[in-house]
């Protein structure tokens, strides 16, 4: 099973648990600070801040807290500055990882990504190491209790999406990431969408065993973990029965 759509599902599964410690409202909260500042704060003109407010929404934040985070972002209100940045990295078995963070403390991150790294065999990379081997695109998440599968399918292709896959709980409908918002928005009109992000998706896969699996699920959970990661992406091939252990 593929890191992409596996991973991403346990992901999703464990922020459940992470949103009653606030771990989940961090990452969102930052999210929509970048967008509101490098977008502005009116989300009818602009998309990734119309995303985020969704995601936000998704996750049941408080509206007060939405709006702050906005004004935030805008400069409206006072608050920390964050920069996104993304760094390209190894991972044990040499699956590439590419990790995206958002921090106030570009030196503290890039030091505590590092010791992570290292201490599950991984390593920093180059810039232009890793980043080649994905493509961005855009990921709507729709769960698949009550769903015929062959409707969604039409209503997706229907309103621009490229592709649909069928994981064990969910559909994920991929877009090309400029129209990922107006997808989003039409089936949100008849469907329960969990969630919608634009994602790196490997164009291929490294299978991964043994030691080497086991070390790698265990890095990017502690990746997961960091207060300052905001997404994993990695292109890593990894038996079912090992991954759902980690659930």
């Amino acid at each position: 099973m593929s890191g992409h759509s596996k991973w991403a599902t346990i992901r999703r599964k464990k922020e459940k648990v992470d949103a009653a410690r606030g771990r989940v409202f961090t990452r969102l909260i930052r999210e929509l600070q970048i967008a509101a500042r490098e977008g502005g704060g009116d989300e009818t003109s602009n998309a990734r801040l119309r995303t985020a407010i969704a995601g936000a929404k998704a996750a049941n934040m408080p509206a007060a807290n939405i709006e702050k985070a906005i004004k935030r972002g805008t400069g409206e209100l006072p608050g920390i500055t964050y920069e996104q940045v993304s760094y390209e990295c190894y991972g044990p078995g040499g699956v590439a990882l590419l990790i995206e963070v958002t921090t106030d403390n570009r030196n503290r991150t890039v030091s505590e990504i590092r010791h992570l790294l290292a201490k599950r065999n991984g390593s920093m990379g180059q810039t232009g190491s890793v980043n080649w081997m994905f493509d961005r695109k855009g990921m709507i998440v729709i769960p698949r209790e009550g769903v015929v599968e062959d409707e969604l399918m039409m209503a997706a292709l229907d309103s621009g999406a490229d592709d649909m896959v069928s994981e064990d709980t969910e559909y994920i409908i991929y877009t090309n990431p400029e129209v990922l918002e107006s997808v989003r928005e039409t089936l949100a009109g008849k469907y329960q969408v969990q969630s919608a992000e634009s994602a790196m998706i490997p164009q291929s896969l490294v299978k991964v065993e043994g030691a080497n699996a086991t070390m790698l699920l265990s890095l990017l959970e502690e990746l997961e973990e960091h207060d300052d990661v905001q997404h994993v992406y990695s292109n890593f091939d990894v038996d079912v029965a090992l991954l759902d252990r980690t659930q």
